[in-house]
């Protein structure tokens, strides 16, 4: 009869925002970025990898859902509280840990800018942009590159970007985050093209107050199932009415859980 190997649980969480490429404070944004992907890291205060970066999240108790100990590991750590908040994936390599088998289940999170300002940063929490990374303690940095490339994919084909955005919104912040996280220009008479021939966005009628010349109107998402309601776990995959941008981003040459 085969014997079985215990294995410790755990949850992480990648955090991503949007945050101006530089500001006070903050270092190593790429040169000329107005807007960029930043995601905050924790300092490990014990071996191993004491004194590495790491995602913040914490053992996983017995008496705990998933969803919540990565909710209440992120409060701990970076005083965050994500209204989007989804499972990216389960990364139990054999290798990814030196103190035994462990099993990660990772969620990640996008945050608003106003919501973002609230991380208790500090000499232990900090934020660094998440295309420019240092060495990250266990197998971090493939995790990171496992979620960027799930969000590059998503906003080209779901309501995604909303996570980013308040209720309303007008066509060049949306632009801005599709440019944000795609790490490209877009054409912005294309861009409205598509997006208003999707028919995911609806004309509130209402336009931005106090700005010169003509004022830009304001769009919100229509309320259909796959629209991301706060609190809860949006669907993973995109609705008939969603438009693409262009074609997929090819999967990175990947194997969840390897050690960086």
């Amino acid at each position: 009869m085969p014997t079985t190997a215990s294995a410790t649980l755990a949850v992480s969480t990648v955090i991503f925002a949007l945050r101006p490429g530089t500001g006070a404070g903050i270092t190593g944004a790429p040169e000329g970025a107005l807007m960029t992907l930043w995601l905050p890291l924790v300092r490990r205060t014990r071996e191993p990898y004491l004194d590495s970066w790491a995602l913040p999240g914490g053992w996983l108790p017995e008496d705990e859902e998933l969803a919540t100990a990565a909710a209440r590991t992120l409060r701990e750590t970076t005083g965050l509280t994500p209204k989007y908040l989804e499972q990216l994936y389960t990364f139990g390599d054999l290798g990814r840990s030196p103190e035994g088998r462990v099993v990660s289940v990772v969620y990640w999170a996008l945050v608003q800018s106003d919501e973002a300002a609230l991380a208790a940063v500090g000499e232990n929490v900090r934020w660094f942009p998440a295309d420019h990374l240092p060495p990250l303690a266990f197998d971090h940095n493939s995790i990171v590159d496992y979620a960027l490339w799930r969000l590059r994919t998503k906003v080209e084909y779901s309501r995604i970007a909303h996570a980013f955005l308040g209720e309303t919104f007008t066509l060049a912040q949306l632009r801005e985050v599709h440019e944000a996280v795609l790490q490209r220009a877009i054409d912005p008479a294309n861009f409205r093209r598509t997006v208003t021939a999707s028919g995911t966005l609806v004309d509130t009628g209402e336009s931005v107050a106090g700005t010169p010349h003509r004022p830009p109107r304001l769009y919100r998402y229509t309320v259909t199932p796959d629209t991301v309601p706060p609190n809860t776990v949006p669907p993973d995959t995109a609705s008939a009415d969603t438009v693409p941008l262009r074609s997929p981003i090819p999967e990175p040459h990947f194997t969840p859980g390897a050690p960086a």
